[in-house]
This record gives structure tokens, C-alpha cells and sequence, in this order.
């Protein structure tokens, strides 16, 4: 079988099943967003066995209770333990292999949750969709949503069926260096730092705007309603018009702005993800301190 052919048939099949997750469906029908099945809440994945739940915490925060069904995965899984770039990620090949260990596949609807506001559930998102994969959401406040529905926990470790996980790469998700530095002049362009304040002013790319990723969230953790979250972009000019790259230190906490303009239909919006880990000790790339 031709890679062309095994790309096209498995995002034909993607887009299908894709559309079972749509609003009206039942499945994470939240109004405003422009792409609400990527959230899914309690009620939404509560008693189905039709579903990849994977929980992105540590196997002792796992194994003292969980979503009943949920399997663990830790949330440096899917880094590189050899690259001189701290949270690289490891070869696709690997990750294709991590994956079908936990029964991913193009008709599997997968939610990933943790108890961090979605801080590592955000990272697998953006790697499912940089994959090739369509049909994948996050659970609005993770555990803790779960917990105050009041919902029952399980401390019985959860497996699938291995499957053959093929991914199918979606360069548009994904943005280097060299991108970064491409479009450092172009005005339909806007780069984030999604860090905090505080690790943005020891040491930033130069014309990156410093929005924290934590202000995507409303104090119970959830992502905040539509309007909200729209205007919160809009106040620094992050708009739909424009081609966004997001970067924070290792890659994680820009997948969680990657997921919220993902949720308001932005359309054009890549992960730095070798973030400033990458940029901040390469010599040859500007940078400014304060």
C-alpha cells in the first residue's frame, strides 16, 4: 500500500468519524465555541466504553484514583530522553508505537484529561492533531470537573487492545526556528509566549507578545466561555486573519493556547514546540533580556 493511498484513507476516515462529535450529537455540545467538540465535559464520556480516555498524570497520582476506564500515560511520555532540547519530542515512529499500545486509532473518538487545567492534556491534543489524528477533545477542568460532578473514582489500572497506530502529519500544526524567524517581519504574522511574566523578562524572542497561557482558564480551571476567551486574544491583536506561532519553554504550556484558539476556529495556528529551551541556548538567534 502507496503512503499516499494510507494518508488519504485514513483522513477520509478521520473526517467520518470526525463528524460524530459535532454539536447535536450529544457529544461536548458548548455553545460559542467554533469547535466544540474539542471539549468535552463529565456527562460526555461519563459510562462509555466506545472511548480512548487516556489521564495524563503520574502513575502515583493515577493509582490513588481515576476516571473509571482511563488509562495512564505520564506527561514526559512522549520526550525525548536523548535530545540536548529539554521536552523534545521522540521520534514519530515511537510515538506510532506509544499510541497503539493504548488502542489509538483513525476510528477511536481519544480525551485526554489531567488535573492541571488541561497544562499536559494540551500537549497530547496538539501532538493527536500534529498526528494526523481527528477526533480528539480534552476534559474541560479534568479531574477535578469529574470530582465535583460527583462522579466515582477507580483504583483499577484500565488497558485496550493494541492496535497499529499510523500517523499522518500535519505540518500546519507544527512551526521551527526557521519559521519563527521567517515571519519576524511579516504583519499578518503575530508570535506568542505563552510563559509567564516573570520567565518572559529574563529572556524572550524579540517581537514575541507575552500572553500566559494560565489566563485561557476561569478560576474553577475550565477554559473560559467563547466571548470571554475571544476578547482576551483580541486585547493583544491575536486575531483569525492573522498566521500564529505560540512557543513557551519545553513545548508544553503553548499547546494549551494552541487548544484554545483551536476552540474559536482560528485557522491558522502552529506549536513551537521546541520552544525557548531550543531558541534561548543557540547563540546564533536574538534575544532580549527584560
Amino acid at each position: 500500500m502507496s503512503l499516499e493511498f494510507t494518508r488519504r484513507g485514513f483522513s477520509l476516515m478521520s473526517l467520518s468519524l470526525s463528524l460524530l462529535a459535532l454539536p447535536g450529537t450529544g457529544l461536548a455540545a458548548k455553545p460559542g465555541y467554533a469547535n466544540p467538540g474539542l471539549l468535552v465535559g463529565p456527562e460526555d464520556i461519563e459510562g462509555r466504553d466506545d472511548l480512548v480516555l487516556i489521564d495524563v498524570r503520574k502513575s502515583e497520582e493515577y493509582a490513588s484514583g481515576h476516571i473509571p476506564g482511563a488509562m495512564q500515560l505520564d506527561p514526559d511520555a512522549v520526550a525525548s530522553g536523548h535530545s540536548p532540547v529539554t521536552g523534545a519530542l521522540r521520534q514519530v515512529t515511537e510515538i506510532e508505537q506509544l499510541l497503539g499500545r493504548f488502542g489509538v486509532t483513525a476510528a477511536k473518538r481519544v480525551v485526554f484529561y489531567d488535573d492541571r487545567g488541561g497544562f499536559h492534556a494540551a500537549r497530547m491534543f496538539w501532538l493527536l492533531e500534529y498526528l494526523g489524528h481527528r477526533n480528539v477533545a480534552v476534559l474541560n477542568g479534568g479531574l477535578k470537573a469529574w470530582r465535583e460532578a460527583g462522579l466515582p473514582l477507580s483504583t483499577e489500572p484500565a488497558t485496550n487492545p493494541e492496535t497499529v497506530f499510523a500517523a499522518a502529519l500535519s505540518p500546519r500544526r507544527i512551526a521551527t526556528a526557521e519559521d519563527v524567524l521567517q515571519r519576524r517581519s511579516d504583519p499578518g504574522s503575530i508570535l506568542i509566549d505563552v510563559r509567564p511574566e516573570k520567565l518572559y523578562f529574563k529572556g524572550h524572542i524579540p517581537w514575541a507578545m507575552n500572553i500566559p497561557w494560565a489566563r485561557n482558564l476561569d478560576p474553577d480551571g475550565k477554559f473560559l466561555p467563547a466571548s470571554d476567551l475571544r476578547s482576551h486574544f483580541a486585547a493583544f491583536g491575536v486575531t483569525e486573519d492573522r498566521k500564529i506561532i505560540m512557543h513557551c519553554q519545553t513545548g508544553l504550556a503553548s499547546s494549551h493556547s494552541y487548544a484554545a484558539l483551536r476552540l474559536l476556529g482560528f485557522p491558522r495556528v502552529q506549536v513551537y514546540h521546541r520552544s525557548w529551551a531550543e531558541w534561548g541556548s543557540d547563540p546564533d538567534l536574538p534575544t532580549t533580556i527584560g
